[in-house]
């Protein structure tokens, strides 16, 4: 592959379990992997014309009730391009909280703004984590299939992670609120 794009191999690895339309693999992108991974319309297809273009996936134009239906199937050179990707030992695990950047860059406004943006964040996460922890019950009530596996344990990391942001958004929360007291200039909260 010339140029290896992550979105690529988020694309071959939804192809790996069943061919899908652009749109679907959108809604997949949205769904359960949105937790860890982003992906737009405006990247998708792209990728899905440079992946048709160098034989690792295949376009096959059905008609459904009709209306026309392009959907994607992952080829031979397209499986081996995401064996080699997964038995890479390098992996880019970058963390980029925009909640983090403002919390950062804080000091050049009142404390409150901090505050109100660890509370968003905060809010948002208890939303997620509802959500994850409904997929990882639904998963571990069908482990038989390896594939559930390897979703549920995805998820768990997620689970696991977001219960420490949760803890995090509480720790700072007092921090920030307890600025300037004895106990928050020793370390003590």
């Amino acid at each position: 592959m010339a140029r290896e794009r992550k979105i690529d191999m988020v694309i071959l690895g939804l192809l790996s379990h069943e061919d899908l339309t652009g749109y679907d693999i959108k809604k997949r992108i949205d769904g359960a992997i949105s937790f860890f991974w982003k992906g737009s319309f405006g990247n998708i297809y792209p990728a899905l014309k440079d992946m048709e273009n160098q034989k690792l996936i295949e376009k096959h134009d059905t008609s459904v009730g009709g209306r026309e239906r392009i959907t994607y199937h992952i080829t031979g050179d397209g499986k081996a391009a995401l064996t080699k990707w997964l038995k890479d030992e390098h992996a880019g695990n970058e963390l980029r909280y925009e909640t983090l950047l403002k919390l950062f860059f804080g000091g050049a406004e009142k404390k409150e703004v901090t505050l109100h943006n660890i509370e968003v964040f905060e809010a948002e996460i208890r939303r997620e984590l509802k959500i994850l922890k409904t997929y990882g019950e639904n998963l571990k009530q069908r482990l038989e299939v390896e594939d559930h596996l390897y979703y549920y344990l995805a998820v768990s990391f997620g689970i696991d992670t977001y219960e420490a942001y949760l803890k995090w958004c509480a720790k700072a929360k007092r921090t920030l609120k307890g600025y300037g007291s004895k106990s928050a200039e020793q370390g003590i909260l």
